[in-house]
């Protein structure tokens, strides 16, 4: 497989990867993500705005959030996330110790 080809295919995961956490399963918690796979969407999110501002591109938190999103992301939040269960808060903070 050529190099372009492979970036093609990468990037045809990466857009299936965001579907399915912005419209297949928004229900999915930002926070059980962290929890279970040790990222979420705003690490997705900053992994764009990173390899935008690396090829010169500038690109805020905020836009890398909205590109990832698709919305700003207080609107997301709105419409999607609900409040952490104490039991997620805690496995969140237990596994984000220095």
């Amino acid at each position: 497989m050529d190099d372009a080809t492979r970036t093609e295919i990468e990037a045809a995961a990466f857009r299936r990867l965001q579907q399915h956490l912005m419209q297949d399963r928004p229900d999915a918690q930002n926070i059980d993500m962290m929890n279970l796979a040790g990222f979420c969407r705003n690490c997705l999110s900053r992994w764009y705005q990173e390899a935008a501002n690396e090829r010169g591109i500038p690109m805020t938190k905020e836009e890398g959030r909205e590109a990832f999103y698709g919305m700003p992301f207080d609107e997301w939040k709105a419409k999607h996330q609900t409040e952490a269960s104490p039991a997620a808060q805690a496995a969140f903070a237990d596994s984000h110790k220095d």
